[in-house]
């Protein structure tokens, strides 16, 4: 028989700080610590240095070949030891974001049934599964979550939600996507230093129309088709509730949602709770910034006019229309251009070719903002007759369509520009439409170039110069755009306030990257960066008055907002990792 509730043993305070992976210094516990938690003896007696931990954990990260083996070694030193796991992170960022993060969860998401088990140790959750159910039992569900159950006093301050349904570039991938929230929360901490104590990854899992996952003996979630739109919306709305419900400060941040879901879901939530979406507002936001410095680099070097440029969009999904607005925004609002001929400067292209009203097929609600009425009834499908016929000063791509950017097509972008504008921004690697070699040797080296995801610097071998791409990496934006909320704690997450993060980051760059022609800083200074960033997003909240934080209402100079920002970041050194804390043990000790 199971044991009845009584009989299920109670932990005291210091036992659930030996499990909970936050508490745990592993072989940097002090000895007297050790003594206090009645573990002497359980570990090898000698006790290690923060450094020497971070030392060895790095040798056998870096002695692993393929990356979803890294992968997996990282998040098992996630789920035993945080801090020393982003004490790694932040200190190693540009070599791991690929590893945490896109490319390699993009594998991670693919593999996931079959490597979850093996990812944490037993009764060690790396996320919270909902399925659909009533409110009361959504609200009990949420509460059973705590990774650490030695801090019961951190509430989330921000959850990433996704229901699987358009994982990167790999479609619905299911329940199998929950590498998503949890990795863009890991960039949250890291970028921009929320305590991994106060997130929430959360998978919505409504089913798979994925027919191989379907099919899969190790599949782990649902094994239904996923419910029509109007029990969709009724599920995410009664989730949503609860959230707020257990959770009412709480930031959402949705994530790898299809298309129509996710215009459908933020259209419906952004005014009522404090809300944004990723992949539209923060995608758009991040390459706006990159589009705003190539916008000032081909002026400044080629004097090619804001007011003229052409740019093509080849992809229509959410990202791409969420990029599109946000950089018809900054024309808009910068040079003072009407809207609608702000919105004449962009040309989109689907699976089917130029997006224009007489077409002849059902657009989905999301392309016809910015589908052609001037096109005089023809009709363009191949990319290279797109290109010929607008003559574009920039071509960016969300397709996830490898190679579309031919050699033929850059080519001929650089027979029109002195100094072309290419963003192929689909994630991971192997689907991006171009790569930076291939841009530039197809350019004769005069392409003004960011990517999606990371591609190594190239040698000019003419000149033996070393050109470095900027990679449009949504993680220069949405850690600071919610760190600015948190503290802030806005009552929303307006167009205003995105838009303020865009300029912030477009205006980060040092002198000595503006000279090598950077469109994005560093990612050695994202703290830094995030903190300008959430700067001006507190700023904006207060000019619209939908903060609530009095003490960011009080700051007036932006050099002490930046300052306060800064000040509040978590750092994984912090709560005396490794040192005799002896005090807050007893204090908490029943023995």
């Amino acid at each position: 028989m199971p044991p009845s509730v009584e009989s299920i043993p109670t932990h005291s305070s210091n036992e659930l700080g030996v499990h909970s992976s936050y508490s745990n210094e592993g072989t940097a516990m002090e000895t007297s610590k050790r003594q206090v938690l009645g573990i002497s003896g359980l570990m090898p007696v000698r006790v290690e240095s923060f450094e020497i931990q971070k030392k060895r954990a790095l040798k056998q990260l870096r002695s692993k070949q393929a990356p979803i083996e890294k992968y997996i070694f990282m998040a098992q030193l996630r789920t035993t030891n945080v801090r020393l796991f982003y004490k790694i992170i932040v200190d190693h960022l540009e070599e791991l974001a690929p590893v945490i993060y896109t490319p390699t969860v993009g594998t991670a998401c693919l593999e996931y049934s079959n490597i979850y088990p093996f990812l944490a140790g037993p009764g060690v959750p790396d996320g919270l599964y909902l399925t659909k159910a009533d409110h009361a039992t959504l609200c009990k569900t949420i509460r059973q979550y705590r990774p650490f159950p030695s801090e019961s006093a951190f509430d989330p301050q921000i959850a990433v939600i996704s229901d699987g349904s358009r994982i990167l570039g790999l479609g619905d991938l299911g329940v199998n996507g929950m590498g998503i929230p949890i990795g863009k929360l890991q960039l949250y901490v890291a970028g921009a230093g929320i305590d991994p104590r106060r997130t929430l990854p959360i998978m919505l899992d409504l089913g798979t129309n994925n027919k191989k996952f379907l099919e899969d003996e190790f599949y782990l979630g649902l094994r239904e088709t996923r419910p029509a739109d109007e029990e969709f919306y009724e599920t995410v709305d009664t989730v949503l509730n609860a959230l707020k419900t257990v959770y009412p400060n709480m930031i959402i941040q949705f994530e790898d949602w299809s298309s129509e879901h996710a215009f459908g879901l933020l259209e419906k939530y952004k005014s009522e709770i404090t809300c944004f979406n990723d992949d539209i507002e923060g995608t758009g936001a991040v390459i706006l910034s990159g589009a705003i410095n190539a916008i000032r680099k081909v002026h400044s070097e080629s004097n090619v006019e804001p007011t003229n440029h052409r740019i093509v969009f080849y992809g229509a999904g959410s990202a791409a229309i969420g990029v599109a607005k946000q950089i018809q925004t900054y024309f808009e609002k910068e040079f003072d251009i009407p809207e609608e001929d702000a919105k004449k400067m962009f040309w989109i292209v689907d699976s089917k070719g130029l997006v224009t009203l007489d077409r002849g097929d059902n657009l989905a609600q999301h392309k016809i903002y910015y589908a052609r009425q001037d096109n005089e009834e023809q009709q363009y499908k191949d990319l290279m007759d797109i290109v010929n016929y607008v003559r574009p000063t920039a071509l960016i791509g969300l397709s996830s369509t490898p190679g579309a950017f031919t050699p033929d097509v850059l080519g001929r972008l650089a027979e029109i520009n002195e100094q072309p504008i290419v963003f192929p921004l689909s994630n991971p690697a192997t689907l991006a439409e171009c790569t930076f070699e291939q841009a530039m040797e197809s350019t004769d080296n005069r392409v003004i170039f960011a990517s999606g995801t990371a591609f190594p610097a190239y040698t000019i071998a003419s000149t033996g110069e070393v050109r470095t791409p900027g990679q449009g990496n949504n993680m220069y934006v949405f850690p600071g755009l919610g760190l600015g909320a948190i503290l802030a704690r806005s009552t929303v997450i307006s167009d205003n306030m995105i838009y303020a993060a865009s300029k912030a980051l477009a205006d980060s760059l040092t002198p000595e990257e503006q000279a090598r022609g950077w469109l994005y800083p560093s990612l050695t200074r994202i703290r830094a960066v995030s903190a300008i960033v959430a700067a001006a997003v507190c700023q904006e909240s207060v000019n619209e008055e939908s903060a609530q934080s009095e003490e960011i209402k009080a700051i007036t100079s932006h050099d002490e907002l930046v300052q306060y920002v800064s000040e509040r970041m978590w750092s994984p050194s912090q709560d005396n990792y490794g040192s005799d804390s002896l005090i807050a043990l007893q204090k908490s000790s029943r023995i």
